[in-house]
């Protein structure tokens, strides 16, 4: 006798940036960055990895134009931004590893369900057993920051990025 699942009706897609494509610049970054900031708001600081689209001349100049701080984490330290990381490994798990894409419509139409569902039907543990849209909900409602000053100072962020600034530590131990 298997339980019956709960049926969830979810409210409007997600506010975030979803961008399923082959290939993303960092052109194509900042123009959903400039988006994502005309709905939500300009965030004070960015935490990324180092990869190319993050890293291109688009990025770091729309970064110093717009004055938001960007982060990025030490290569092979993914614990840095644990919880994109987090995030990644679980709609890896649930989403593409499981998924057969017939085409990019097709992977677009499956990654929207599947934010849906993951932001407006599933309960999360660390935010007190709420959906994060009704999490985010709650914040607005109450003026309230994404996370409370406390625990931003016992997470470990990643140290602002430093133009062209070799560590010769990493070329060490890349030989």
């Amino acid at each position: 006798m298997g339980s019956a699942r709960r049926r969830c009706t979810p409210g409007k897609p997600s506010s975030a940036a979803w961008i399923p494509d082959t290939s993303i610049s960092g052109k194509r970054v900042v123009r959903e960055l400039d988006d994502l900031i005309a709905r939500r708001g300009r965030p004070a600081a960015i935490v990324s990895d180092n990869g190319t689209e993050f890293t291109s001349n688009a990025a770091i100049g729309w970064a110093t134009a717009t004055k938001v701080d960007w982060h990025y984490i030490e290569p092979g330290k993914p614990t840095q931004n644990g919880f994109v990381e987090s995030f990644n490994g679980r709609m890896r798990d649930e989403l593409l590893n499981e998924t057969l894409f017939f085409s990019l419509a097709h992977a677009k139409a499956a990654i929207a369900r599947w934010a849906t569902a993951f932001n407006h039907c599933r309960p999360h543990s660390a935010i007190g057993y709420l959906t994060p849209a009704a999490h985010a909900a709650n914040l607005a409602a109450t003026n309230d920051l994404l996370r409370n000053p406390d625990q931003l100072r016992r997470s470990s962020v990643a140290p602002t990025a430093l133009l062209r600034q070799i560590d010769q530590r990493t070329l060490a131990a890349a030989g």
